[in-house]
C-alpha cells in the first residue's frame, strides 16, 4: 500500500506542476497546453485515488480524514477542469483562448496548492 500511496501522490504532484508550469511558461502570452489540460484530469484522477485510499485505510469512523478540506479542493478542482476544457477548446479552434480563462486555470491551482500545503 505504501508504494501505491507514493506512487499516486508523486502523480498528483506531477499533475499540479504540469498545470503551474504551463501556466508559467505562457504567462506573457496566456494559454491553455495541453499539458495544462492532462495535469488538470491526473489531478483529479490520482485525488479521487487518493482519498479512496485514505478512505480504505483510515479507523472505522473515519478519523484523520478531513472531509470538508477534500470537498473544498475537489470544488476548486472541478472550476480548473471546466476552465481547462473550455480554454483548451478555445486554443485548438480559434489558436488562443481568453487571457482570463487562462489565468483562471493557472491561479485557481495556486490557490489549490496553498489549500493542500496551508490547510
Amino acid at each position: 500500500m505504501d508504494i501505491l500511496h507514493s506512487l499516486l501522490v508523486f502523480l498528483h504532484i506531477f499533475g499540479a506542476a504540469a498545470l503551474l508550469g504551463g501556466w508559467l511558461a505562457n504567462f506573457k502570452t496566456p494559454m491553455v497546453g495541453f499539458w495544462q489540460h492532462a495535469g488538470a484530469w491526473i489531478q483529479l484522477t490520482t485525488g479521487v485515488l487518493l482519498v479512496g485510499l485514505a478512505e480504505m485505510t483510515a479507523a472505522d469512523d473515519g478519523s484523520g480524514i478531513n472531509h470538508m478540506k477534500i470537498g473544498v479542493k475537489l470544488v476548486v478542482l472541478l472550476a480548473i477542469i471546466v476552465s481547462a476544457v473550455i480554454g483548451r477548446r478555445k486554443t485548438k479552434r480559434e489558436g488562443s483562448a481568453s487571457v482570463g480563462l487562462a489565468h483562471a486555470v493557472g491561479g485557481l491551482t495556486l490557490v489549490n496548492v496553498a489549500l493542500a500545503v496551508f490547510w
